[in-house]
């Protein structure tokens, strides 16, 4: 008994000894790294090394860690990247709330304390926005709670850290999932959009409740910062509630402390139909998170597809994609040079780019833009792309059903169309808020543009959406969305085979969209001519292929005629025959007798006469083994559609067509490429 006794007194003895030492060790190890970090920032290119120093000094510090998390999060630019900051970030988020937690509940008991604790204070900001950011950027927001959960229940009295407004950002960014998904979420959009605006009250409520004493320790103008910064979330949240007066007072409110986001209030006016100012205020110069998607070449080329300026919008957006690389934000620009390319006619790029996003693993990064969305974007512009591949068929040979690979290629295409139907089909009525981002045209939050939400919707029940479209007339305040609503309507009638009403409605629309009030005021259902030429096109059209040919000959030439004014690459996938004149010069061989006959070949209506069509000219010359065309197109207006373009080619094969696709506006390389068909 009294060796076991003994035994045991020396065990403690020698337990307090080696307890001592290794305190003492700890506190040299620590002495020295806190030296050593004086001169190097996490933020360094010698981060790194220093962090694996400071780890094997002392593996149970958070600095080292910490140095290790945010150099790797501030070279992070995909999905492997962030998850392996995640680890060294969660390691140090850890251990400095072990080692600092007790301080940090008591840090501001003093003017005095906060100030000779706010290095580590700091360094928990530090890595708690550089962990937070990493669980957003990999879709974890359920860590990201609990992250903000933490540092809540230090009850810090000032919040630098934005608790209420981050937690309002997840419930909003994730408000389609519910609970079964994460457990912070509730079970429907709505309720989840309540949280979002429930936790932007209690911030304000908390900022109101500190505010006297944060004035006295952070000067008198504190809380204003603190404000603008929840400002910003309740612009977005009453925008995609539909409250635009109330997201339209909270952004002025934002522009006047110089806390505006542009990209979000461009948006904003996009929704309205304010089309040119959505280009103005995206243009305006902001600040946007490195690394991540930049929503200005997402919706600035939709902006001028709507307008007609397809080349405009391809030649910005390879721009951005050359300088951005395969970064995040690089699937969703591949999508909007896709698009620009398809409303220029240049299907195989449009194809190309689609496959690129496609097969691009894209992080949602900064943005309430998701992954569903991102594949029912892409969906449903492959099926517009094989729709127009099939259209191009029929349109490059007016006899296509006499040839077996037509033919053949057109049956491909239908069954290809079919399957990628299915899965849009599929995609949208999974879709716990298509009412808002596909149904509801324009939505801030939507992906799609109101061209593709029509050409879906026209092989759904027309009756039903007839009357979904009639009933947002009524109900909708957006005055300058009203006319789409109406085309949407008058596009059902005539897939409904209602072409009498389709041509009244129609015809009505069209006096609204260029009627001018008498006062000095633009009438608010008038068009503006530069910024919706889509729309202008889809209503000529649907015109167009209403009016009767026997009866309204003269008025589809019209039609046609003012269709071709405004959105000519449309009109070879639109089934209408274009009537155009066309005069050949220069050199005539073989080569050029076998290409003016694929060219005439073509469904369009060539026609002598030269003051009621457009004038179409191609001058064709010979260097060497290359031959050249010189295309040029008037409208019948005498709008230049066409000016100087340059087509050179090798051989006969499919030069026609090419050429038959360029009198329409279709870009495309100089030097064609030419392929057996």
């Amino acid at each position: 008994m009294k060796k076991n006794f003994f035994i045991f007194l020396l065990s403690i003895c020698f337990g307090i000894n080696f307890n001592t030492i290794s305190a003492q060790k700890n506190f040299a190890a620590r002495y020295e790294i806190d030296a050593k970090r004086i001169g190097v920032s996490a933020y360094d290119k010698d981060a790194l090394p220093r962090s694996l120093e400071f780890i094997r000094l002392d593996s149970t510090y958070y600095v080292g860690w910490m140095y290790e998390g945010i150099y790797k999060y501030e070279r992070s630019s995909d999905y492997l990247g962030y998850k392996n900051a995640i680890y060294p970030l969660r390691k140090a988020f850890d251990l400095i709330n072990k080692d600092l937690g007790k301080t940090f509940r008591q840090l501001f008991t003093s003017p005095v304390f906060y100030m000779d604790n706010q290095s580590k204070f700091n360094d928990l900001f530090q890595i708690h926005n550089a962990l937070h950011l990493c669980y957003n950027n990999i879709e974890m927001p359920d860590s990201s709670m609990a992250l903000l959960d933490k540092i809540d229940s230090y009850h810090f009295r000032k919040d630098f850290f934005g608790i209420d407004n981050e937690r309002a950002w997840l419930y909003h960014r994730n408000r389609f999932f519910t609970s079964d998904k994460y457990d912070f979420l509730k079970n429907s959009i709505e309720e989840n959009e309540k949280m979002a605006f429930r936790c932007c009250y209690k911030g304000f409520e908390q900022i109101q409740k500190n505010q006297s004493l944060n004035d006295y320790w952070f000067g008198p103008m504190q809380a204003d910062g603190d404000r603008l910064i929840i400002y910003h979330n309740l612009a977005i949240l009453h925008a995609y509630k539909q409250s635009y007066d109330s997201a339209e007072y909270y952004y002025k409110k934002l522009e006047e402390g110089n806390r505006i986001s542009w990209g979000n209030y461009a948006e904003l006016n996009i929704e309205m139909g304010n089309f040119d100012k959505g280009i103005e205020y995206f243009n305006k110069r902001q600040l946007y998170r490195a690394n991540g998607l930049d929503e200005k070449y997402y919706y600035v080329p939709t902006l001028l597809v709507w307008a007609g300026k397809t080349k405009e919008a391809i030649q910005m957006e390879n721009k951005k994609i050359a300088q951005s690389g395969s970064t995040p934000g690089f699937g969703w620009y591949s999508i909007a040079l896709a698009r620009s390319y398809l409303y220029d006619g240049q299907l195989d790029s449009c194809e190309f780019y689609l496959s690129k996003a496609n097969n691009f693993k894209e992080l949602h990064i900064g943005t309430t833009l998701t992954q569903s969305q991102y594949d029912f974007t892409i969906h449903l512009l492959k099926v517009q792309l094989i729709d127009k591949k099939a259209a191009q068929i029929k349109f490059v040979n007016s006899g296509w059903w006499y040839s077996f690979t037509d033919l053949y290629n057109f049956i491909a295409l239908k069954i290809e169309k079919y399957l990628e139907v299915y899965v849009v089909v599929n995609e949208m009525a999974n879709n716990p808020e298509r009412k808002r981002v596909v149904y509801d045209l324009f939505c801030n939050e939507s992906t799609v543009t109101f061209d593709e939400t029509m050409y879906l919707l026209k092989d759904f029940s027309n009756s039903f959406f007839q009357k979904k479209y009639e009933d947002y007339q009524l109900k909708d305040k957006r005055k300058k969305i009203q006319r789409y609503f109406k085309l949407f309507c008058t596009k059902l009638k005539y897939e409904n085979g209602d072409k009498k009403e389709a041509i009244a409605s129609g015809e009505n629309l069209l006096r609204q969209s260029f009627l001018s009030s008498s006062s000095d005021t633009p009438n608010e259902n008038m068009a503006d001519t530069a910024a919706e030429k889509l729309f202008l096109a889809r209503l000529y059209e649907v015109l167009a292929k209403s009016y009767d040919k026997e009866d309204d000959n003269t008025k589809i030439n019209v039609i046609r005629n003012n269709y071709f004014d405004v959105y000519p690459q449309l009109l070879p996938f639109s089934g209408i025959t274009m009537k155009m004149n066309l005069s050949v010069t220069g050199v005539s061989d073989e080569v050029i007798t076998k290409v003016t006959e694929e060219l005439k070949d073509c469904d369009i209506e060539w026609s002598n006469e030269k003051n009621e069509s457009p004038q179409a000219s191609i001058k064709f010359s010979k260097k060497g083994k290359l031959y050249e065309a010189i295309i040029n197109v008037k409208s019948a207006s005498g709008k230049i559609i066409v000016s100087n373009e340059q087509l050179v080619f090798k051989n006969e094969l499919g030069t026609g067509k090419e050429i038959a696709l360029r009198l329409f506006g279709k870009g495309g390389v100089v030097e064609y490429e030419q392929v057996k068909n």
